[in-house]
């Protein structure tokens, strides 16, 4: 009997070997040899922190700590704290498991389900019932039964759904990437920006004591009678149009400090006042841009957009599988016995095998819609893998050209600063002589202050913007391992000898690494 059961799931196995609906074909790199108009060889350099100049490195790898790349002991913790802490790091890792167990749990389908069952029965029957006349009669039954279940997977409609859940796990794989890259970005732009609001907080205090320093000695030479109340006045109104100054940039530092403790998974309040000092940062001299036809490989959002294409294509197996015929296969073996002892002997077995054929009719044409709307979604998935890959070329000729740009941008401001100082410089002199005017002294203290300040940001920005290259390009998620024991599909303990959950069927389709 063991024997024709085994027969019988072994048949539903072979039927099984066919799967409708389209195989996925994994989409093509955009036939380009670059991602902006022109070739990209170097930038510019300026003689201040942050002005050195970068060449780009066609074909080179980014490394999967690239933040590294700025030689800074700071942003390397507040990225280590960041990865130990933030919580949607932890929730990647959980949706990744739970994807992955999904999958586990549906690939089941495709064994046989077995159970197993044993009871005992005390009964007391008349025997009028039958027909019969006497005393009633009084027995125990003892009884086993292990049924056995299986559909056989004829159009590959369950191996189409493990598709669809191994796809899905491909997904939250990516998403996870692409949560770990937007975080360790997060935090190296914030502590930029933190460190550009400190360095425009510390030019406009040195302007404020400079004003103060002239405050004080035109109230002196106002009190000689070498000056009018007048020049006195108008010192002290443009003192206080650059105290207004300090507030604002105070409220955005303290505004950007707490998104950094949010980033480094800490409360507001916990804010420990470490630092990152722009002039301390450096920049990394070689930059990479990968080759075009990797990046389709190497963007998490690019990745997870395929997974959800290929996902949509399975899911039009599954709904064209679902408008066919199944063949459900049963069978029961066990024993009765009036006696326990006698249970499991060869008088005693009993057994039974069933087959039948199952199909849709009529529907209405429920299902044929419904697998018209899985090839909608599939359609819709495509679009959208186009639409991210179109973003993403986008993202790395963006952050190309603002490196290249904002490096001449931080020349010039080095330049505009330079002048503005050496024009301020001849002014006051003036003034001291009685040649010029202090309305004129304090439009050239008011030119020198932006430009200090338009300085300091353009330096920030050479270094956000290189963070921005990084990220664009992948951050370099492939040479390093994001995935944690928290994001693997437990052990299924006695059940994993039935179905291991390593035993997941390989994704028809699905790129390897």
């Amino acid at each position: 009997m063991l024997q024709a059961v085994a027969r019988a799931i072994s048949l539903g196995f072979c039927l099984g070997g066919c799967a409708v609906g389209p195989d996925f074909v994994q989409p093509s790199a955009p036939d380009v040899s670059g991602y902006t108009a022109g070739r990209l060889a170097s930038t510019g350099s300026a003689g201040v922190a942050g002005g050195a100049a970068q060449r780009f490195v066609s074909s080179a790898d980014v490394s999967g700590v690239w933040w590294r790349t700025l030689r800074s002991k700071q942003i390397d913790a507040f990225v280590k704290e960041a990865l130990d802490n933030h919580p949607d790091l932890a929730a990647a890792q959980a949706a990744l498991r739970q994807a992955r167990e999904v999958a586990a749990a549906d690939t089941s389908a495709l064994f046989p389900s077995v159970t197993g069952s044993a009871s005992v029965t005390r009964e007391r029957l008349s025997l009028a019932q039958f027909g019969e006349t006497g005393p009633a009669v009084l027995f125990t039954l003892y009884g086993t039964s292990v049924p056995v279940s299986f559909t056989p997977d004829l159009f590959g409609g369950k191996a189409r759904g493990i598709e669809a859940d191994l796809a899905s796990a491909d997904y939250q794989r990516f998403q996870l990437e692409a949560t770990y890259l937007t975080l360790t970005s997060n935090v190296v732009t914030t502590a930029i920006n933190d460190a550009s609001y400190a360095a425009q907080i510390r030019v406009t205090q040195e302007q404020i004591d400079g004003q103060r320093q002239l405050v004080s000695l035109l109230e002196q030479k106002f009190a000689l009678g070498a000056v009018s109340d007048a020049d006195v006045f108008l010192q002290k109104a443009q003192l206080a149009q650059t105290l207004a100054l300090l507030p604002p940039l105070q409220k955005a530092r303290a505004q950007n400090r707490n998104q950094l403790m949010a980033y480094l998974g800490r409360l507001p309040s916990q804010d420990k006042g470490e630092s990152v000092q722009l002039r301390a940062l450096q920049l990394p001299r070689d930059l990479p841009v990968t080759v075009p036809s990797l990046l389709v490989r190497q963007r998490p959002d690019i990745r997870a957009a395929e997974s959800q294409m290929h996902q949509a294509s399975a899911n039009v197996g599954v709904a064209t599988a679902n408008m066919l015929p199944n063949l459900p296969l049963s069978a029961s073996v066990g024993g009765q016995s009036l006696a326990l002892a006698s249970l499991f002997g060869p008088q005693t077995t009993v057994w039974s095998m069933a087959a039948s054929v199952a199909g849709p009719i009529f529907d209405a044409g429920s299902l044929f819609h419904t697998k018209e709307s899985k090839v909608a979604a599939l359609e819709q998935a495509s679009w959208k893998y186009r639409s991210t890959v179109m973003t993403a070329f986008q993202n790395v000729a963006d952050s190309l050209r603002a490196i290249q740009f904002d490096a001449a941008l931080l020349r010039a401001q080095v330049e505009a600063e330079k002048a503005a100082a050496d024009s301020l410089k001849i002014l006051q002199a003036q003034f001291k002589a009685g040649s010029t005017t202090l309305l004129t002294v304090i439009n050239a203290e008011q030119t020198l202050l932006t430009a200090r300040t338009n300085r300091v940001k353009a330096q920030a920005m050479r270094y956000a913007d290189t963070v921005a290259l990084y990220q664009s390009l992948g951050g370099g998620w492939w040479n390093r391992m994001d995935k944690t024991p928290a994001s693997e599909a437990k052990p299924a303990g006695i059940a994993a000898i039935f179905v291991p959950v390593g035993a997941l069927p390989a994704t028809p389709g699905a790129p390897v690494d």
